[in-house]
């Protein structure tokens, strides 16, 4: 029995530039289906939110939209625990 390839994940930082991270959205769920996104701080939370909007942009000439499922996760970072919202994003078909 062969093994799910992993799912690709993207950090997005308060930095992160929406626009970027919505074609890189955007292009995962066109090649996998599927990404999941994480943001530590609420700077990082609201860029990861504007990218997820624009990359909704982005698909809608493919046919394509997205569901979106947001949870806390703990991450372990330079010896240190943080908790991240993580968005756990799938491709949808439309119509």
């Amino acid at each position: 029995m062969t093994m799910p390839p992993p799912v690709e994940t993207l950090r997005v930082s308060g930095k992160s530039r929406p626009n970027a991270v919505a074609g890189a959205v955007a292009g995962l769920l066109r090649s996998q289906g599927q990404v999941e996104v994480h943001a530590i701080g609420p700077a990082a939370v609201n860029q990861a939110v504007k990218a997820l909007a624009i990359a909704r942009g982005y698909l809608e000439a493919d046919g394509l939209d997205l569901t979106v499922q947001p949870a806390f996760v703990k991450l372990d970072l330079a010896d240190e625990e943080r908790t991240a919202l993580t968005f756990s994003v799938k491709g949808i078909r439309q119509g």
